[in-house]
């Protein structure tokens, strides 16, 4: 199984999903990573990616969930994966993606941005994360108003009960 943590910056995709990995003991992959150098240095600089700067790093990202597929091993992504499009990119073809959607309203993702301090998207970009996002129908939705380790149980939970035969 590939879980994708999806959600706006600053919602928590890092933090929840390298716990949860750590929790199944399943490799966590940082969409963060994945991005060129141009493009850290773009959004470093305020400016908002458009879908062709997002191309190449969602083609990265799908080369990863396709490694992890073609092997049979379990993975733990983090990728804001925002539109429709997006996941249908990421999932294609493949049986067992599934997407957790790190939900949380404006002013509480911008108060977490604005005391993380040193990462490169910058709290006055969240309203073009906010205007860019498509919320999903069809992903384990979970509130990110709780703590960490409680979203960690909530989504391990939920995931046990999806993988049960109907």
């Amino acid at each position: 199984m590939i879980v994708v943590m999806m959600g706006v910056s600053g919602c928590g995709k890092t933090t929840v999903g390298r716990l949860l990995a750590k929790r199944l003991n399943w490799a966590y992959y940082e969409g963060d990573a994945f991005h060129s150098a141009e493009n850290v240095a773009k959004m470093s600089k305020g400016i908002s990616l458009d879908d062709v700067d997002r191309g190449p790093w969602l083609a990265s990202i799908r080369e990863a969930i396709d490694k992890c597929a073609d092997s049979g091993s379990d993975a733990v992504i983090a990728c804001s994966a925002l539109r429709r499009k997006y996941r249908r990119i990421l999932a294609a073809g493949i049986a067992d993606v599934r997407f957790v959607y790190l939900k949380g309203d404006f002013e509480t993702i911008k108060e977490r941005m604005v005391s993380r301090g040193r990462h490169y998207m910058k709290a006055t970009m969240l309203e073009s994360q906010f205007s860019s996002l498509e919320e999903p129908d069809d992903a384990i939705e979970i509130d990110v108003g709780n703590a960490p380790q409680d979203i960690v149980e909530r989504i391990t939970s939920q995931l046990t009960e999806a993988a049960k035969p109907r």
